[in-house]
């Protein structure tokens, strides 16, 4: 019987620029404290540090930079729960007598 060899992996192929700034940029944010900052300081932060991004990653275009700043601009985002995205009358509130609307109510009616 032969012996079967271990191939091994293949090599990763590089990185492409978009890749390395895209992952540089999430590092920045996370190490920056931009999640939970005001507004108008992540918009500041933003604009330095895609200017910062454009002069090191020369090979990127202004489309590429733009999906970069809008990407870290998500990734800096607060996170969106479902009771966030809930339309505003389906949360379950109490009412005055104590009983809590929504599905109880119609438990409570039958």
């Amino acid at each position: 019987m032969s012996r079967q060899r271990s191939r091994g992996r293949a090599p990763a192929a590089p990185a492409s620029p978009f890749d390395q700034a895209r992952d540089e940029l999430f590092q920045h944010v996370m190490r920056c404290g931009v999640i939970g900052s005001a507004p108008e300081h992540q918009t500041e932060w933003f604009d330095e540090t895609m200017k910062y991004l454009a002069d090191r990653y020369h090979e990127l275009n202004k489309k590429e930079l733009g999906d970069l700043r809008v990407l870290g601009e998500r990734f800096a985002a607060p996170r969106v729960t479902p009771e966030d995205s809930a339309p505003a009358g389906s949360t379950m509130e109490s009412s005055p007598e104590g009983s809590e609307t929504g599905e109880l109510d119609a438990v409570n009616a039958a």
